[in-house]
């Protein structure tokens, strides 16, 4: 006889998870609070659908925050592999120039979400949307509320993927962790992560560069450096090079109330290059001399004349250690709501290797419910995918 499985919630994780669950072996049920499953797969497809990155392993996992959790997952079902089951469900994937992994053109998210619906459709998953789960009952039967009725599902074995607090609009609010600790599960408080970061800028330097970007830079944390673009916003800071020190950044917020971040705003350059370019001066100012040796554009000089002092920005020799390690000062991160994803939620303490809760027996918690972190460029979704199909396997050779 077959074992029933509740999957409760409908993103990327439950859906490889279901996609990879043998169906002779399990009758398969996904719970989604929403009228679709998949809605935040598809935000995150606006500008460009990223499903991955293309660098090798050992790489690949020295993203993760912690990345020796990752390290069997990623390493058993890997960037490649997934590249591999797309292709296979008649959605091949191309590597951009970033090295990230996106759809072929004009494949849109919405045709790379149906590709999965219709594997789960010939595995006869059932899908049941606008089921909102409220909490176990006494029996530790699964109460849902769907159109203002109470219903209790029993299942053998129960899977969570509900996400994690980022972007409520889509159903990832987080509101399950105070049912979790009812349960006597420790949940790490929710943080921001991948988000927009505070900096207090000058009125007069907004109103020149606001909305401007950065290219072409260096930016470092603590120990941690990343190369990449920036934009500057009223509220501060964000994109590429920024999220990717969030663990650091957060760290000291979280200690000090401010993080400290230097800007490395030419990195192919040594400090002692720099100084060469400013032999024979002639005549040529500050600023003309930053065009003409340095290409440097209005932006950078703007963001140079509002950080540094007047004595730093007229001597050479200051401003040449500047340009090489320019301090910026973080004051806070962005409301939950507004970033890319969170840290945060089910410890790691509280699962096992193979994601089940050591307090309660068959019941796994997988994907952004757990309290890890990763860079945007692909990262997120594949342990996501990672995560879900580690998961069938394990329980596909369950007895």
């Amino acid at each position: 006889m077959k074992k029933t499985i509740a999957i409760i919630g409908g993103g990327p994780a439950s859906l490889m998870l279901a996609a990879e669950l043998d169906e002779q072996k399990f009758d398969i049920t996904i719970y989604e609070r929403n009228i679709a499953v998949g809605r935040k797969f598809l935000v995150a497809g606006d500008g460009g659908f990223n499903l991955t990155h293309s660098e090798e392993t050992a790489q690949f996992i020295s993203r993760y925050t912690p990345a020796p959790f990752f390290e069997k997952t990623i390493s058993a079902f890997s960037n490649t592999d997934l590249r591999n089951w797309f292709a296979n469900i008649g959605i091949p994937t191309i590597v951009g120039s970033s090295k990230r992994v996106f759809p072929e053109k004009d494949i849109k998210p919405i045709e790379v979400l149906n590709a999965i619906l219709e594997v789960l459709k010939k595995k006869n998953v059932t899908i049941k949307t606008q089921h909102f789960w409220k909490s176990w009952n006494d029996s530790n039967e699964l109460l849902f509320d769907t159109n203002n009725e109470n219903i209790n599902v029993k299942a053998d074995i129960v899977v969570f993927a509900m996400g994690g607090s980022s972007w409520k609009a889509t159903g990832s609010d987080g509101s399950w962790s105070e049912l979790f600790i009812k349960k006597g599960v420790e949940i790490i408080p929710f943080q921001a992560s991948n988000c927009a970061y505070e900096i207090k800028w000058k009125n007069d330097f907004l109103s020149i560069v606001e909305g401007k970007s950065l290219k072409n830079i260096s930016i470092k944390c603590e120990n941690k450096e990343k190369k990449g673009e920036v934009v500057i916003t009223k509220f501060g800071i964000e994109g590429g090079a920024v999220y990717a020190l969030s663990p650091q950044i957060r760290k000291q917020l979280n200690e000090k109330k401010e993080a400290q971040l230097y800007i490395d705003m030419k990195p192919a350059l040594t400090i002692e290059q720099i100084k060469d370019k400013f032999t024979a001066r002639g005549n040529r100012s500050i600023k003309k001399l930053l065009i003409d040796r340095l290409n440097f554009n209005d932006t950078q000089i703007e963001l140079l004349k509002t950080i540094l002092t007047k004595e730093e920005f007229t001597d050479l020799e200051l401003l040449s250690g500047k340009i090489k390690k320019l301090p910026l000062t973080i004051t806070s991160a962005a409301p939950i709501d507004e970033a890319i994803s969170t840290v945060g939620g089910v410890a790691l303490t509280e699962i096992n290797q193979q994601f089940e809760l050591k307090k309660l027996s068959n019941n796994y918690v997988i994907g952004e419910m757990l309290d890890w972190d990763a860079p945007t460029g692909g990262y997120l979704l594949q342990a996501c995918f990672s995560m879900g199909n580690v998961l069938a396997h394990v329980l596909n050779q369950k007895d």
